[in-house]
């Protein structure tokens, strides 16, 4: 069974023109994020139809909450048959541990990821929701704390990555958002609210498990090329 490394994100307003992407993409490349907007719009039944075409489905809907309405949430969640969940650290140890406790021990059970720290956040923003720390610092203590919690891996920006595999090991997934082709990082005049992003290269050279990216594939003229395109930047 392939592993694709992409993750495409569908952050896209409604079914119709999801479906219409995805019918342009191909399972062996690439799984598909499905976040809020898009869930909100179009619910369960997307994620059961992508599902059925054979993608892995990233439900990115970022769980944080006490811990019985996080472990109720993952349970809905695996009953769709997604791939991998996330939920936010800094919920705490107690909603990490019932968050996993609710995915069970099958071996095809959703991989749980925890969010560390927003890719639109820098150490400006932190200072002003109250953690007086760097990004990386703040990084490294949520993804310990995941680690310890029993969750397969975090989500974070690829700035931290290289960083967080020495600290967690081989055998913890590492999840990063914010990925843009090589062209576009560094690149004037593209409006992103996103600060800490890198390309597919450096992201999988930094110890990236999975890559997830959205525009340079959902608003290229040929997605599918541009998939492959990204599959030869890290393969190279």
């Amino acid at each position: 069974m392939s592993d694709p490394r992409v993750i495409v994100a569908l952050d896209l307003p409604a079914a119709d023109s999801a479906l219409a992407l995805v019918r342009r993409l191909s399972p062996e490349l690439c799984r598909l994020k499905v976040g809020k907007e898009l869930f909100t719009a179009a619910g369960p039944p997307l994620v059961a139809e992508l599902v059925r075409s054979g993608f892995g489905v990233f439900l990115d809907l970022k769980f944080h909450d006490i811990p019985n309405t996080v472990a109720q949430a993952c349970r809905s969640a695996a009953r769709l048959g997604v791939w991998m969940l996330d939920v936010h650290a800094l919920g705490g140890r107690a909603m990490l541990e019932a968050a996993r406790e609710a995915l069970g021990r099958a071996p095809d059970r959703p991989r749980l990821t925890a969010v560390t720290i927003l890719t639109s956040l820098d150490a400006g923003g932190l200072r002003e929701v109250g953690i007086d720390d760097t990004p990386a610092h703040a990084a490294s203590r949520l993804a310990a704390l995941a680690q310890a919690s029993g969750a397969d891996g975090v989500v974070c920006s690829a700035q931290e990555a290289a960083a967080l595999r020495r600290q967690c090991g081989a055998g913890f997934l590492l999840v990063t958002p914010g990925i843009r082709s090589a062209l576009e990082v560094g690149g004037a005049g593209v409006p992103d609210d996103q600060k800490r992003v890198a390309s597919a290269r450096s992201a999988i050279e930094a110890g990236a498990d999975y890559l997830v990216i959205g525009r340079s594939v959902t608003r290229a003229a040929d997605p599918l090329a541009a998939l492959r395109s990204i599959h030869a930047e890290i393969s190279a």
